[in-house]
């Protein structure tokens, strides 16, 4: 394809998606726009894009697509921007968010025909941040999703699919609500699980040196994805805070019942819990790709 695309927000995301462009559609031009000079003077000289903007503003005037790849918060600050100066007409604009409720609330107040924005998730990352980290397979066969306007033509949904063919992920449309219950449950509350675990390790090592030194295989495979980004988890915990406390309960709950019969040492009931768990652990299908998923 021939345009422009502005990528908003030159981190790990935004990189990985614009070489992911470059790499399909080279004809086209990517400029980059980061709040932080040093990170668009970085993606010009790795050549990830092709024009580095110092304006948000007048660089998505000119734009035939805008990608904003940036937390969520600092993307609805972006999206109120947008709302206020005058786009192409044919403009398509998407998000890479983890969270896609509040996002698409937002949408709907700024452009109420609902005919424009197409909210999108790329569920894969890692916890090696930085667009010096970008790569242009990082998506390959993940799931991308997508959380279009109401409005938004479904050939408008082909033309953002074709712009992001480059990824060869796989996509998916889904209600917002929808999308933050589903990945609420296997991506943004094992972050918590993972993280708590983490914290109490630590603090048993202080006691224990012994705890850091052997922390081998299980226990890092299971705490992997504690080491991302803390201030970009804040905020997803807080845009997905109504189905995280929920799940936390349950969780709690869960806690409450293995706590109990270990300490009737319930032999059968210790079993069971094992093997539900690993009856449901090994009838999910094979991953189509070994990633952190946000």
């Amino acid at each position: 394809m021939i345009g422009r695309v502005l990528v908003a927000g030159l981190g790990l995301i935004g990189g990985s998606i614009a070489l992911s462009i470059k790499r399909n559609h080279p004809k086209a031009e990517i400029m980059g726009y980061d709040i932080q000079e040093t990170e668009r003077e970085k993606a010009v000289a790795m050549k990830i894009v092709s024009e580095k903007a110092e304006s948000f503003e007048k660089a998505a005037e000119r734009a035939d697509l805008i990608i904003m790849a940036a937390p969520v918060e600092e993307t609805e600050k972006l999206m109120e921007q947008l709302s206020r100066i005058t786009l192409k007409k044919e403009v398509t604009i998407t998000d890479t968010g983890s969270t896609k409720g509040k996002t698409m609330r937002l949408a709907d107040h700024l452009w109420p025909k609902k005919d424009r924005f197409i909210g999108g998730h790329p569920m894969a990352g890692s916890h090696q941040m930085g667009i010096q980290n970008a790569k242009s397979d990082l998506f390959e066969n993940a799931r991308y999703i997508f959380t279009p306007q109401s409005n938004v033509p479904s050939g408008k949904i082909d033309e953002l699919m074709c712009w992001l063919s480059g990824t060869n992920a796989h996509f998916l449309t889904l209600d917002p609500e929808e999308h933050d219950y589903v990945t609420g449950i296997i991506s943004h509350f094992p972050h918590i699980i993972a993280a708590g675990l983490a914290n109490q390790a630590k603090g048993h090592a202080k006691k224990a040196p012994l705890v850091s030194l052997l922390a081998a295989g299980g226990f890092r495979d299971t705490t992997r994805i504690a080491s991302s980004n803390p201030y970009m988890w804040k905020e997803i915990v807080k845009q997905n805070r109504n189905n995280l406390l929920s799940l936390l309960q349950e969780w709690q709950n869960e806690m409450n019942y293995i706590q109990s019969v270990l300490m009737e040492n319930d032999d059968e009931a210790i079993v069971q819990f094992f093997e539900q768990a690993k009856e449901y652990r090994d009838s999910l299908p094979e991953p189509i790709k070994k990633a952190v998923s946000f």
